[in-house]
C-alpha cells in the first residue's frame, strides 16, 4: 500500500509545476506565427508550369465546338478533364429523352445555352429551362432531361470525376466499361437539398441587361463549388500582374455575358466570349477579369471544394 502512495503522490509531483506553468503563460510566450490574411508563408508550385492534356486546354472557344459538330443534333464534346471534375457541352435532337438516372454521392450541374429543355427532378416540381438557366440535380435523385424545343438542345454539363449514373430497375442502363450494373436496394433515400443550392436560377432573367452585380453562390457543398461574378468592365493590369495560383486545383470558368479577359502562366492575355469555357491547369498562376470592351461581364467558375486557397505573388519585397 506504501508504495502505491510514494508513485502516486510522485505523479502528482511531477504533474503539479506543468498545471501551474500553464496557468502562467503570458502572450509573450505564445506562438506568433498564425495564418491571418496577409501573412508571409512559402507554398509548393510546379517548376514546370502544368501542361494541359486533351482534352483540356486554356481556352475553349464555343464557335469551334460548334463548327466541329455542324450538321449534327446528338453529339458530346468532352471539354474538361482533371481529378476532380469532369465537363462536356452536350447536345440533344428536339423530341429526345434521356434515360431517367441518378448519381449516388454528388450532385450534377449543367447550365442550358440554347434550346428548351424539360427538367424533370424527382421530388421536385419540373421546369423548362432555356438559355442562361443554372440548373443542380442533387444527390440520389432521379432524373431526365427532355428536348421540348424544335432545334437542338446545348448545355454545359459539370460532374464529380469518375462520377457514374444509377438507374431505376425500368432503365436498361448504358454500359460502362470495367463494370457490371447489378440489381440492389439502398437504406438512405434522396439527399435534402440545402435551401442556399437552388434547383435552378434563371441568369437571362434576374441578371442579364441589368446593372446588378452579383457575387453570390449558386452550389455550394464540400465537393462541389459554383458561384455568379459580374462585374462591370475595367481597365486590363499590365502581365506582371500574375494574380494568383491552387495548390492542389484546378479551375475553370464558364462565360455567361460581355468579354472576360484572361492571363495564364506562360500564355499571352487573350479574351473568352459567352459560351466560352476557359481553364486554369493546376499550379499555373492565372487572374481573370472583366474586360473594358464590354460594360458587364459574367463569368462561372467551377472548384471542387468552397475554402480552395488562393496563393497571391508576394510584391516589393
Amino acid at each position: 500500500m506504501k508504495s502505491k502512495l510514494f508513485i502516486a503522490a510522485a505523479a502528482l509531483a511531477l504533474l503539479t509545476p506543468i498545471a501551474a506553468s500553464a496557468q502562467f503563460l503570458g502572450k509573450e510566450d505564445m506562438p506568433t506565427t498564425n495564418f491571418a490574411k496577409g501573412t508571409l508563408f512559402w507554398s509548393p508550385k510546379p517548376t514546370t508550369p502544368t501542361p494541359y492534356t486533351a482534352p483540356n486546354k486554356p481556352h475553349w472557344k464555343l464557335s469551334e465546338i460548334l463548327a466541329a459538330h455542324k450538321g449534327q443534333s446528338d453529339w458530346v464534346q468532352p471539354i474538361v478533364r482533371n481529378k476532380d471534375q469532369e465537363g462536356d457541352y452536350i447536345s440533344i435532337a428536339p423530341g429526345k429523352k434521356t434515360k431517367q438516372k441518378m448519381y449516388s454521392d454528388d450532385r450534377l450541374v449543367f447550365i442550358v445555352w440554347d434550346g428548351s429543355i424539360k427538367v424533370s427532378i424527382d421530388g421536385y416540381a419540373p421546369f423548362t429551362a432555356t438559355k442562361g438557366f443554372f440548373v443542380n440535380v442533387p444527390f440520389r435523385h432521379m432524373y431526365t432531361l427532355e428536348n421540348v424545343g424544335s432545334t437542338p438542345a446545348l448545355r454545359f454539363e459539370v460532374r464529380q470525376a469518375g462520377a457514374v449514373p444509377l438507374y431505376p430497375v425500368s432503365e436498361t442502363p448504358d454500359p460502362v466499361k470495367g463494370m457490371t450494373y447489378t440489381k440492389v436496394t439502398n437504406l438512405t433515400g434522396p439527399a435534402k437539398e440545402k435551401e442556399s443550392n437552388p434547383i435552378y436560377v434563371d441568369y437571362m432573367k434576374e441578371f442579364n441587361g441589368t446593372d446588378k452585380p452579383y457575387g453570390g453562390k449558386f452550389v455550394w457543398d464540400d465537393h462541389f463549388t459554383s458561384n455568379i461574378l459580374r462585374g462591370k468592365g475595367a481597365p486590363v493590369p499590365p502581365d506582371t500582374n500574375k494574380g494568383h495560383f491552387h495548390v492542389g486545383w484546378t479551375e475553370f470558368w464558364f462565360i455567361m455575358e460581355g468579354k472576360i479577359g484572361m492571363k495564364v502562366e506562360g500564355l499571352p492575355y487573350f479574351n473568352c466570349d459567352p459560351g466560352d469555357v476557359m481553364i486554369a491547369a493546376q499550379g499555373r498562376w492565372h487572374r481573370a477579369g472583366d474586360d473594358p470592351a464590354a460594360p458587364w461581364s459574367t463569368r462561372v467558375p467551377f472548384n471542387p471544394r468552397p475554402p480552395i486557397l488562393h496563393n497571391f505573388e508576394v510584391t516589393g519585397d
